[in-house]
Formats: structure tokens, C-alpha cells, sequence
């Protein structure tokens, strides 16, 4: 079998294609895909040609691009210099892409060391360090509330990492009621619609005042004021999805400044890069918590795929990425399908 690809070769049209292979360096490792993840906002971003996809600065929009960061395979080859993987190891790649071999640097893989962890668990393991960080950030003490903006891939992975931090009770908030729905089979206690009048005022009636702990990841304005309205006070709020749009207002002395609000950025990169430290880990120890946490039976990752496809759909797939507002929370791509 060659080597292929997903790309976005044009606006709002993915293909896979054949690609070149390349030689493997000294430190890198070449993987096997056998399961990836499409991370569906970064992924929309990408693929309808959002300008504001670098958090660096706006980027030019130019195709064809590659995408998809989240993959789990097997070890086929190894760089001279490697030592922390062989061939034949089944591992976490992360900061990948949708192709049935990626080639990363060392650093970039993360040995699956329970073989009952499957690949599509795997697959997930690196998007779940996003909102994870987000949650080791607000400091989460047991017993305290937490409210998660936004039931996407993130916000759902959320959902179930504040159930096993003991965070009571977990309120999630979404206009889309099959999503409200799978949270509260998921760990949420209560499910409310964002876009009720009375919204903030249920919030802070079911947590006695308001809540400790917000994990924004709606990505707009409108998530992150209405998040600001159903704090307590000297609550935290983690601003895990991409706000691509700045254009909002905030009324910052009557919603942060007066009741003590912080508000952290948690984006995946604002993390240390070498050593993990109390509130701030690597992606690669977080990756270890999230497959520990499933191994040992703490966390369920499968139970949020709703659809797999072979990558040979996937021109199908992103185009209802593009325009579907209610594409699959998650969704796979499945390499061994490949003819």
C-alpha cells in the first residue's frame, strides 16, 4: 500500500490522496495509522478557509492544506537514534495528520502500554489533554460546581473529566438538546439551554449561587459573557475553545473586576513544553494521565464516537463538516478499511 493523505485541496473539499514517502531521520518514528480523530472545529477552520486559525496572528488563506491531529497506530519503523519506542509498539501520535503513515519525531509518539486501550481510544487521547489542561488550570477543588459552555468533542471530554475530578454538580449548556442529552448520560447533572431567557438564573439556582469553575468552549463572545453571568464569586473561567472572533464586548468591571473573576487562557500550546508542573503539564504526561484514567476504568472515551468511516469517504465526511451544524460529536476515520 502507498502512501496517502486527506488534504484540502480547495475551500470546503477534502480528497485523499497519494503522497510521497518520506525518509525517516534518526529521531523520528514512522507509525502505522490505524484510527484518527477529526477535531471538529480546528477542522471546520481549516477547511472553509477561517483566516483566524493561527493564534499568532490572522493567516493567509491559501489550500491545499493538511489537517487532523489525533491518531493512534503501530510502529514500523524507527530513526537510529530512537529509544523509546520499537517497531511494533502500538502508540499515541500526536500533532499528526489524516494519513495512513505519519512520520514524527520521537517526542511525538506515547506508548499505548495497556493492551486493552484500543485504538480509537487512543485516537482520542491527545484532544482529551485540551480540555484537561483547561481543568487543571482553574485549580478544580472536590465538591466544588463547574459548568462546561459548549458540548462538542471538547466539551463533552470535559463533562467527563469534571465527573472524575469531583466536581459537584457539573451543569452543561448547549442550544442542541440531543447534545444536553448525551451529557447528562455522560456526567452532567443538569443540561440547560444557553439561550433561554432565564438561563443564568437556573444555573445559579441548582448551584446555590453560582458556579466555581467555567470551561468555555464555545468558542464566541455571547459563551464566554453568558459563562461570566453564572459565576460565583471569585470563580474561574477557562477559555478552552477558540474565540476566531474578537469582535464582543464585555462589561469587565461589573462581570470580572467586582465579583473577583479569573479568566485564564487554555489553549492546547499554552502549556510547558519539557516538564510538567502542579496545574500545567506536558502534552506528553497529560496523554499518560488520559490513558491511565481510561485503563483504569476512570474514563470512557468509545462511548462518544458516533460515526466511523474509511478514509476513502472523507470528501463526504468534510463536506457535512462544512454544513452541518449537527455533524457527530465524534467522528473517525478507520485506515485499516482502506482497499
Amino acid at each position: 500500500m502507498g502512501h496517502k493523505q486527506i488534504i484540502f485541496t480547495e475551500k470546503n473539499v477534502a480528497k485523499l490522496l497519494d503522497i510521497e514517502a518520506a525518509e525517516v531521520a534518526p529521531k523520528f518514528v514512522m507509525v502505522e495509522t490505524m484510527v484518527s480523530t477529526i477535531s471538529c472545529g480546528t477542522e471546520r477552520a481549516n477547511l472553509t478557509g477561517d483566516p483566524n486559525v493561527n493564534p499568532n496572528g490572522a493567516s493567509k488563506v491559501s489550500f491545499p492544506r493538511a489537517s487532523g491531529y489525533n491518531s493512534a497506530g503501530v510502529v514500523v519503523k524507527v530513526g537510529d537514534e530512537v529509544e523509546s519506542v520499537k517497531v511494533g509498539d502500538r502508540v499515541v501520535v500526536y500533532w499528526g495528520n489524516h494519513k495512513n503513515y505519519n512520520i514524527v519525531p520521537e517526542g511525538n509518539v506515547v506508548k499505548i502500554e495497556d493492551d486493552s486501550i484500543s485504538f480509537e481510544t487512543g485516537a482520542m487521547s491527545f484532544i482529551s489533554t485540551f480540555p484537561m489542561a483547561a481543568i487543571r488550570k482553574t485549580r478544580l477543588e472536590m465538591g466544588e460546581s463547574a459548568i462546561v459552555m459548549g458540548l462538542g468533542i471538547l466539551g463533552m471530554i470535559a463533562v467527563k473529566l469534571l465527573r472524575a475530578a469531583g466536581a459537584v454538580p457539573i451543569i452543561a449548556a448547549d442550544p442542541n438538546p440531543k447534545r444536553r442529552e448525551i451529557a447528562l448520560k455522560n456526567g452532567a447533572d443538569y443540561a440547560f439551554d444557553p439561550l433561554t431567557e432565564n438561563f443564568a438564573e437556573e444555573v445559579k439556582k441548582v448551584t446555590g449561587g453560582g458556579v466555581n469553575v467555567a470551561i468555555e468552549v464555545t468558542g464566541v463572545g455571547a459563551g464566554f459573557n453568558e459563562a461570566l453571568d453564572c459565576m460565583a464569586k471569585f470563580g474561574r473561567v477557562a477559555l478552552l475553545g477558540c474565540t476566531r472572533n474578537s469582535d464582543f464586548t464585555v462589561d469587565y468591571y461589573r462581570k470580572i473586576h467586582a465579583p473577583g473573576i479569573t479568566v485564564i487562557g487554555a489553549h492546547t500550546n499554552a502549556r510547558p513544553g519539557v516538564e510538567s508542573h502542579s496545574g500545567w503539564f506536558t502534552h506528553r504526561d497529560d496523554i499518560k494521565a488520559v490513558l491511565k484514567m481510561c485503563s483504569g476504568g476512570r474514563l470512557n472515551l468509545e462511548n462518544l464516537i458516533e460515526e466511523t468511516h474509511s478514509p476513502e469517504e472523507c470528501e463526504e465526511v468534510y463536506h457535512r463538516l462544512a454544513f452541518d451544524k449537527n455533524f457527530p460529536i465524534v467522528t473517525q476515520f478507520d485506515w485499516r478499511k482502506l482497499k
